[in-house]
């Protein structure tokens, strides 16, 4: 059976994650508070943000503005810093 959780993002109750994806406190947050499919959606925008900016996965930098992107994206419905080429018109 899998796990519920009241999701964030899509405003519902959505499949929970199995497992966090990472760990600390801000992996505690996303494994209680977003679906499965709110993930999906995020890996999606993450991976424009590493390709398109060039991001390496080990820099700090980078992880840091990945986190921060995250939590604008889950949790504070804000838009990203997306590329120009991926911006809404």
């Amino acid at each position: 059976m899998s796990r519920k959780v009241q999701c964030v993002k899509m405003d519902e109750e959505l499949d929970g994650l199995d497992f966090m994806p990472f760990p600390g406190e801000i992996g505690q947050k996303v494994y209680d508070n977003v679906s499965k499919e709110a993930w999906k959606q995020w890996l999606g925008q993450q991976t424009i943000l590493i390709n398109e900016y060039r991001l390496p996965s080990l820099d700090p930098k980078a992880r840091s503005f990945l986190t921060e992107e995250m939590q604008k994206y889950l949790f504070d419905d804000q838009d990203l810093e997306m590329p120009e080429e991926f911006k809404s018109v």
